[in-house]
């Protein structure tokens, strides 16, 4: 109790305090939290009462803050911010993952056996997360993990320097060709005997060096890899070679997740092995969520003995 028998304000008041100082509407801070306006408002008046002061001006369409609301929404950040250590740190004692996590899927790979199986794990070992899948492209697959945009991800390598990752499985690579390409019906096939065929690109966000490596670009003999039609996403780059614009390259798993007419997927050895890696900056691998994520795939492949990798 405050002198004057005025309780102090609950951190979750002052969450929804900050949230208005950003939208500066009820109506939409009260969306944004998925409450009810008028329940937005009487708690926003409610920590107005505990404080003894008065946070925002009503009155018409616009909400402004007043003196003493704009000079408390730095030490409402610091309360809120530092709630949320204690809860971490506390987590990481009791060794329990609270609150959500977000994972970023390239593609179908968060359909992938392993990666499913890793999902089922964490599932059911932290019941109490709340785990959000999201599908990333090529043009961010990296970019959300850099930004904090996703906490993980489930990617293709290899990864950029920086990030740190479990290796989950690797698997054979293939080429992609029309179905009615004289090579089609044939295999295996070398990288020779694809020198004369466009391949699908990349738009320039995506790493060079990852694209290049996908697509041995040199090919062996030093020669540069004819590209063709620009794709944003797998399905794009199937499309593409639907349409007979270019050929490409994918992990053999896309005979089941991309089976279409009018395409033949066949061996191609040169390729080397695809791998799929669970991703995650340096900074967030001891976060609860994330820690509780990486450990779910340490169980997972610890049952399929020789897939382990360093973490």
């Amino acid at each position: 109790m405050r002198a004057g028998g005025v309780r102090e304000p609950s951190v979750h008041q002052l969450r929804l305090f900050l949230v208005l100082a950003e939208e500066l509407h009820f109506g939409r801070a009260a969306a944004r939290v998925y409450v009810t306006q008028p329940a937005f408002s009487q708690q926003i008046r409610s920590l107005e009462q505990r404080l003894g002061v008065a946070l925002v001006e009503r009155g018409g369409r616009v909400v402004r803050l007043t003196a003493a609301g704009r000079a408390l929404v730095e030490e409402a950040e610091a309360v809120v911010g530092a709630m949320a250590r204690l809860l971490r740190a506390a987590d990481r004692h009791a060794g329990t993952a609270r609150g959500r996590l977000r994972i970023g899927s390239l593609g179908a790979e968060a359909a992938m056996p392993h990666a499913q199986a890793v999902l089922a794990r964490l599932r059911d070992r932290h019941p109490e997360l709340e785990v959000e899948v999201r599908n990333v492209t090529f043009l961010d697959m990296f970019g959300t993990l850099l930004t904090g945009e996703v906490d993980a991800a489930f990617l293709r390598g290899p990864l950029p320097a920086g990030m740190q990752s479990l290796h989950l499985a690797s698997e054979p690579r293939v080429v992609v060709l029309p179905a009615d390409d004289p090579l089609a019906d044939r295999g295996p096939l070398t990288l020779a005997q694809l020198a004369d065929r466009a391949v699908v690109d990349m738009p320039p966000e995506v790493p060079r060096p990852w694209w290049d490596h996908l697509t041995v670009n040199p090919r062996p003999d030093g020669t540069p890899v004819r590209f063709g039609p620009v794709v944003r996403d797998t399905e794009a780059m199937v499309l593409a070679v639907t349409q007979r614009q270019a050929i490409t390259f994918l992990p053999a798993a896309a005979r089941r997740l991309y089976p279409r007419a009018g395409i033949a997927y066949v061996d191609v050895p040169e390729l080397g092995l695809s791998t799929s890696e669970l991703a995650w900056l340096p900074e967030n691998r001891d976060d609860p969520p994330v820690a509780a994520l990486r450990e779910a795939a340490h169980q997972v492949l610890r049952e399929a003995p020789g897939t382990d990798g360093p973490a």
